[in-house]
């Protein structure tokens, strides 16, 4: 028979697992849409130093500027375009946007 405190501990981990699954989730799907819609300027460490992310200016998603935006702001770019960034608001589903957003917090330094 568990303890209690067995119990909770195991209570606690099956929580905290069902709560961070779906971002992991949703970063893993974004890597998928990343790699299809985002490498070819922003590159696979999200630098932006490629040769078309050095021609557009794109930036660093791993930089202190990226990451403080908030997912709405990021989402809103994702969308929109920003600058020479052309908009996927009209080829991405929102929810792949979501997932976009959550892969680009993965390059945090």
């Amino acid at each position: 028979m568990k303890s209690t405190s067995t119990k909770l501990f195991s209570a606690a981990a099956i929580l905290t697992a069902s709560l961070l699954a779906p971002s992991v989730m949703r970063a893993q799907d974004g890597a998928t849409t990343y790699k299809a819609k985002c490498a070819a300027c922003h590159g696979p460490d999200g630098k932006g130093q490629t040769s078309a992310g050095k021609a557009m200016s794109a930036g660093d998603f791993a930089s202190p500027d990226v990451q403080k935006m908030s997912d709405a702001d990021l989402s809103a770019i994702i969308t929109n375009g920003k600058d020479k960034m052309p908009s996927y608001g009209k080829s991405l589903k929102a929810d792949q946007i979501q997932s976009l957003v959550a892969f680009i917090r993965t390059f945090k330094k």
